[in-house]
């Protein structure tokens, strides 16, 4: 039975396995450095005493995976913590040829031999960690009542917008990736399942090269009914995050900034609200930043930075709900007030978009109206039937992991944070 590296204890027989670091031939000794998921130890061959392991060591390449059975010694000649392994036995699993990336190759090279880039210790550290984020807002979810579901990626009608979707060839038609899975989150508020959420895959057929856009990525999405307005949407989604980074900071706060030289900031207090054109006026008079009046119905990237640099100036606050966007920038299933606003919100984090939230509407008629004035009625007749038949005031939210991963880390793109990175000029591996 294998024994992981950290969990050796001194003196005891044990089998361990993992993949060569480093090899090192010295005139009485063989030194291998071997890696499992848990860590890293010396193994230590006498070349007097250990003829036939030398042999076989020797045989062995960087990269190669090899079991190892014997014990592990303390020693005070030891850098690596002091420990080193003294095998009696060594099975060669496996052989590797030469790494074919190149120290400080930039990682589009990298993502070609994507597998080998992965084995690196801060890359491993970096699926922990997102691993870690993915599990606090789960444990959030079940605690606060949400039932996880699991719904089609592959859909009959192009779904939110028309456009910028994947068309797949389906026996005798054509169906669709889903862009997010909204349809059928609200189907389930339909359907009386009060609280859902869901991880899972998303697709956007944008041909976008930004380091913050993918044609696939990890979606954490969330609906819950009976909800009085939109400022219930935003104070979960606060929660969520609150509680997600307290647990990051407590399992990994410390070598997060070690290793990536960002601290982990937990929120001690309710993200701050501003409207959109408020937010551009304080733009303007802080940072002299001007836009034409005719991109102040969204956010521009440039204004996302501002507006969290603004944010913490104001409020000492990482995050920035932003509120009162155009209908036309909008979702035609966002609910409106009696002044025709998207009863929504986006919300910023470090300088960039993570959410676009809001109520939805859920009286039919008014439903099949707002999807009319986009013409899209009859693109979304089968969704629209999910109105019909009695729906509770709901709304909801989404974020993606991959990027949130990026934002906490530090990163400059989403293809170190995502674990195979899908864009317009990747497919493979």
């Amino acid at each position: 039975m294998r024994t992981y590296i950290k969990d050796l204890k001194e003196k005891e027989n044990a089998k361990i396995s993992g993949f060569i670091t480093k090899i090192r031939d010295t005139k009485y000794m063989v030194f291998i450095m071997l890696k499992d998921i848990t860590g890293e130890i010396q193994v230590s061959i006498s070349k007097e005493e250990q003829k036939e392991l030398v042999d076989l060591s020797l045989k062995c390449t960087v990269g190669s995976v090899i079991s190892l059975k014997g014990k592990m010694m303390l020693s005070e000649y030891v850098k690596n913590g002091g420990k080193e392994f003294i095998p009696n036995e060594i099975v060669i699993e496996s052989i590797s040829a030469p790494s074919p990336i190149e120290e400080g190759a930039e990682i589009d090279s990298r993502l070609d031999y994507r597998w080998i880039d992965l084995r690196t210790d801060k890359n491993t550290l970096i699926f922990k960690i997102q691993s870690a984020l993915v599990q606090a807002m789960r444990d959030f979810m079940y605690k606060e009542n949400f039932t996880e579901i699991h719904t089609p990626k592959m859909i009959a009608t192009a779904s939110e917008s028309g456009s910028d979707v994947f068309e797949v060839k389906y026996f005798d038609r054509n169906a669709y990736l889903a862009q997010s899975p909204q349809f059928y989150k609200q189907m389930a508020m339909a359907a009386g399942f009060d609280r859902i959420f869901e991880v899972g895959p998303v697709f956007r057929a944008e041909k976008s090269f930004t380091n913050r856009h993918s044609t696939e990525f990890t979606g954490f999405d969330i609906e819950l009914s009976y909800i009085d307005s939109y400022e219930d949407v935003m104070v979960m989604e606060e929660r969520l995050l609150t509680e997600a980074l307290k647990k990051v900071d407590e399992k990994y706060g410390k070598v997060i900034e070690e290793v990536f030289g960002k601290k982990v900031i937990v929120p001690t207090s309710s993200f701050p609200r501003i409207k959109l054109n408020d937010l551009y006026d304080e733009l303007e008079k802080r940072y002299d930043y001007r836009v034409d009046e005719s991109e102040k119905t969204d956010l521009t990237s440039e204004a996302e930075k501002l507006g969290c640099r603004f944010a913490m100036e104001e409020y000492g606050s990482e995050f920035l709900f932003v509120t009162d966007f155009k209908p036309d920038k909008r979702a035609f299933y966002h609910m409106r007030n009696a002044e025709g606003i998207p009863e929504g919100y986006d919300l910023l984090w470090r300088g960039v978009e993570i959410t676009t939230g809001a109520q939805r509407e859920h009286r039919y008629d008014i439903l099949k109206k707002q999807a009319q004035e986009k013409g899209l009625d009859k693109d979304v007749e089968f969704y629209l039937e999910f109105f019909k038949y009695g729906c509770p005031p709901h709304g909801g939210f989404g974020l993606g992991i991959d990027r949130l991963t990026m934002l906490l880390l530090n990163l400059p793109s989403l293809k170190e944070t995502e674990f195979l990175f899908r864009g317009p000029n990747r497919l493979t591996p």
